[in-house]
């Protein structure tokens, strides 16, 4: 009989409503210890339920200051962080040509920099404790960029490789970290986007793109995602990346197999871009 694994306590940003409620929800039924942060906290209504075992922090994770001061109000209210979950992101949707300067920073203000500080505001924490789980909640469309999902994708990608370093960086403090990388769920995710406003000339594209998505989509109950992520935080040796659902796990092995396909077609003349040369034959002057 497995030993049941022993009360830890979570950050979970964006936790008020979708995938983050849903974890926090799955954390406090088995027992441990939340800090729900998000901007708007009007809508937890978990408190009576859960007692001392939850805090409520307001919190916009553009704000690096704030995100410094409610990572260190958490550990100091429970007595330390063992799981940190960056959820909180936004959705715009758009053509890349389309975006304003000021839509395109605001993407990845939350989705990159915001995880980023929360990051930076946990590691001391977790360093101290010589353990601990960060989970980098990502996306479907980390896995490649799609019509109207550029900026979107472009946030997750480096959220992506932000985080594949810091896994590394971390590690030999016994930090690990983990990228979840779900597909769909029903969540406000899409209720909630902004959008673009749109050129005329990709009029058609979109006309395309709204055909293919009246066909319908069929999405999960946040519930599962949440009993992927207890699976994951209860496992001694976490993998660097998770896919959540079977639509994203296809279509990652699609994606990774086009993509070796065309490395594969065009080795000859990857190969023939590199002759190594020493510093100094290099840097010499031509006669």
């Amino acid at each position: 009989m497995r030993t049941p694994a022993p009360s830890r306590t979570w950050f979970v940003t964006g936790a008020s409503r979708g995938l983050g409620r849903a974890f926090a929800l799955a954390a406090l039924e088995r027992g441990d210890r939340v800090a729900a942060a998000s901007r708007t906290i009007a809508s937890h209504d978990l408190g009576d339920r859960y007692g001392d075992r939850l805090l409520v922090l307001p919190l916009d994770v553009t704000d690096r200051a704030a995100v410094f001061a409610a990572v260190t109000t958490a550990a100091e209210h429970f007595g330390g962080l063992d799981i940190v979950v960056n959820n909180a992101g936004t959705l715009s949707m758009g053509m890349v040509e389309e975006f304003t300067e000021a839509e395109a920073r605001a993407q990845l203000e939350v989705n990159l920099f915001g995880a980023l500080w929360v990051c930076q505001a946990a590691l001391p924490h977790l360093r101290a404790r010589g353990s601990g789980h960060i989970l980098q909640i990502s996306s479907i469309a980390a896995l490649g960029g799609f019509p109207s999902t550029g900026m979107y994708s472009a946030s997750k990608f480096a959220l992506e490789g932000m985080s594949e370093a810091l896994a590394m960086e971390a590690a030999g403090f016994g930090v690990k970290l983990t990228i979840v990388q779900p597909g769909g769920y029903w969540t406000d995710l899409y209720t909630s986007m902004t959008a673009t406003t749109p050129m005329e000339t990709y009029g058609p594209l979109r006309a395309e793109l709204e055909k293919q998505w009246a066909e319908g989509s069929v999405d999960s109950e946040p519930r599962l995602a949440a009993e992927a992520v207890l699976k994951l935080v209860d496992s001694e040796d976490p993998p660097l990346r998770l896919l959540l659902g079977g639509m994203v796990y296809d279509l990652a092995f699609d994606v990774s197999r086009r993509r070796m396909e065309t490395w594969a077609g065009w080795e000859q003349v990857s190969r023939a871009a590199e002759h190594a040369v020493a510093f100094d034959a290099f840097s010499a002057p031509s006669a």
